[in-house]
């Protein structure tokens, strides 16, 4: 296996990690910057206040997604699996 195909793998795990960190951040985000909305129009500045939405948020956008992660996982690992005679060949 070459430096290149271990960079280009690399590569490939980094924006693996971060479409499936997506939807649960930008969920987060959004719901986070409502709140902070609702906040400041009422003038309440409890910090805390945003922490369980945020949380049920992440944890439905989890339940929603979940299917779509997990087929996006193994595909990967199937392509890792696949690899390996390559790395045992040297």
């Amino acid at each position: 296996m070459t430096e290149a195909k271990v960079l280009e793998l690399c590569a490939k795990t980094l924006y693996l990690i971060m479409v499936l960190s997506a939807p649960m951040l930008i969920s987060s985000l959004v719901v986070g910057t409502i709140i902070s909305i609702i906040q400041a129009t009422t003038q309440i500045q409890e910090q805390t206040i945003s922490f369980v939405p945020k949380v049920v948020v992440v944890f439905v956008s989890a339940l929603v997604t979940g299917r779509w992660m997990a087929s996006q996982i193994a595909g990967f690992m199937i392509e890792i699996i696949n690899l390996i005679p390559q790395i045992a060949g040297r």
